[in-house]
């Protein structure tokens, strides 16, 4: 759709099809309506930027000085040992969080159902009568009337920016539902705002983009944690809201770090609403970074709420390098470019990371990084040979002609005679080979690395991209092997693989696994006797 185009506001007076009527529910509590005559057909200064840019950090015109960086640092002991609530340690952040101290509690009563997941993110729920159903993946509720199968999935606002346009913003997730619309009574969008005392002054309605155009349709009612929409058609549909008031968002901190074999750490930190569309955006963004990058699993959920306008600070202890260390918060769902804050490390070590409001210097959120978190069998790469027992020699390797040295190289990675291995695969090289893996990776999984569909399953529940899922799965067959996790068995395990790319790649292993083993024996490591050098 372009730019120019408006958005129709729906009104009383309006005219539409019998089919797709954007007239308020009788039901509808007309207070909480917008005025009607509202001008929604502004331009958007958003421009479409290409999926595969890469975003920039936030920049910002403030700057820390010297002495609230010292005052900040002084802070850290104290705030460290607040505690967090327990909610919002349990808390994920690709989920409805449970209701802040600010939100008026619900006795819900829906059914809980959980979806099929099927290909490029989309959901299939299948239902077998009449009822409502609450969707465990992403919070979505559905009145039906009969028997159905709903497909559906989340969307990007940033494609749509043109069509929110002041004084409406974003409220929640965007969704693109497809069924007999018929055969749906209403649904219940998640939303990421805090209502607090402020209900009675922010409106909401929803966005339904159809193909004559979009249009912001009446809503039946809101609570503290979803819009309930009478459906008329279905296309890509979701809140928006307009508040005379400030408005105050449920956030979520998320945090990735570059795969690299670099000593240093670099970790991007995202502050975020807690809208599965910002970050689904997030994640495209990470996957579409000339760098690689994994996730770090911390509780993401804020302990304060976030609000538009006001700035942040991201401290660590001990110090490492932060830019920029101050934010001011937007919600950026309308944006293409997401922001973040880069956390950079000379050397790995454990550190704390505190989000915190500038102004009231009130705790937002805050985790502990341990090296556990991102090194797993990758330290083992760097870990010389040890003298355990036995008698034990120190061999040149310029005493034998290559292609011997070359043989009895081979002979120590071929694990087939229970024999010990010494150089470990690396999360650089599993992800790798993870990006060269085809569709059938869960049948490689079960039939090949032996996992279990349980950890397919828990796999698929961090909804990732395909390419974190083959990685993950590499690391849990990492994981089960432990000592036994090197080139040449997982060789063996791949050998039937039917992909030119995978075995050149796990060939590449073993020629890396090599060269370790040659450097490190012609600088004077000790190595175990061989019966090939006799006593």
């Amino acid at each position: 759709m372009s730019g120019g185009e408006g958005v129709a506001e729906s009104s009383d007076d309006h005219s539409a099809s019998s089919e797709e009527k954007d007239c308020p529910s009788p039901n509808l509590d007309t207070s909480k309506d917008s005025k009607s005559d509202e001008d929604s057909s502004s331009e958007s200064n958003s421009e479409s930027e290409s999926d595969n840019e890469e975003p920039k950090p936030e920049t910002t015109n403030g700057e820390l000085g010297e002495s609230s960086t010292e005052e900040a640092s002084a802070q850290v002991e104290e705030w460290e040992d607040k505690e967090l609530p327990t909610d919002c340690l349990s808390s994920e952040f690709n989920k409805i969080q449970s209701h802040c101290e600010h939100c008026n509690a619900e006795d819900k009563r829906n059914e809980p159902v959980t979806p099929r997941l099927l290909s490029q993110g989309q959901f299939l729920l299948k239902v077998d009568t009449e009822g409502i159903y609450e969707c465990t993946e992403t919070g979505l509720i559905f009145e039906v009337n009969r028997k159905v199968d709903i497909k559906y999935s989340i969307l990007s606002w940033s494609k749509y920016a043109d069509l929110v346009v002041k004084p409406w913003a974003v409220g929640g997730p965007l969704f693109d539902v497809k069924c007999d619309p018929a055969c749906l009574t209403s649904i219940q969008f998640p939303h990421s705002l805090c209502l607090g005392h402020h209900d009675a002054s922010m409106t909401f309605k929803v966005l339904h983009v159809k193909t004559t155009g979009a249009s912001l349709e009446y809503t039946v009612d809101h609570s503290a944690t979803h819009v309930k929409w009478h459906v008329t058609s279905l296309s890509p549909v979701g809140p928006v809201v307009q508040s005379e008031e400030t408005v105050f968002h449920h956030g979520a901190v998320i945090l990735y770090k570059a795969i690299d074999r670099n000593p240093s750490l670099s970790f991007r930190v995202y502050i975020a609403t807690n809208n599965e569309s910002f970050i689904k955006d997030i994640s495209k963004s990470v996957k579409h970074s000339s760098k690689k990058f994994m996730k770090i699993d911390k509780p993401p959920v804020c302990q304060k709420l976030l609000q538009n306008g006001k700035k942040y600070r991201l401290i660590s202890k001990p110090e490492v390098e932060i830019t920029p260390e101050e934010v001011e918060f937007v919600d950026g769902s309308l944006l293409k470019l997401k922001s973040y804050i880069e956390v950079y490390l000379e050397q790995p070590m454990e550190f704390k990371l505190l989000l915190v409001e500038k102004d009231s210097e009130e705790i937002v959120w805050k985790a502990k990084l341990r090296e556990c978190d991102w090194v797993q069998h990758d330290q083992n790469q760097n870990v010389s040979k040890s003298n355990t027992s036995g008698n034990r020699r120190r061999k040149m390797s310029s005493s034998l002609p290559d292609e011997v040295v070359y043989d009895k190289r081979m002979k120590q990675f071929d694990t087939s005679d229970g024999a010990k291995t010494k150089t470990l695969l690396t999360d650089t090289q599993l992800f790798d080979l993870a990006e060269k893996l085809g569709k059938e990776w869960m049948k490689i999984a079960i039939a090949n690395l032996k996992l279990k569909m349980s950890d397919i399953d828990a796999i698929l529940e961090k909804k990732e991209d395909v390419t974190m899922n083959k990685f993950r799965m590499l690391k849990k067959w990492q994981e089960k092997e432990k000592s036994n996790a090197t080139a040449q068995n997982l060789c063996n395990c791949l050998k039937n693989v039917d992909s030119v790319e995978v075995q050149d790649v796990l060939k590449g292993f073993l020629q890396e696994s090599l060269e370790v083993e040659l450097e490190e024996e012609a600088s004077g490591t000790v190595f175990c006797e061989d019966p090939l050098f006799g006593n």
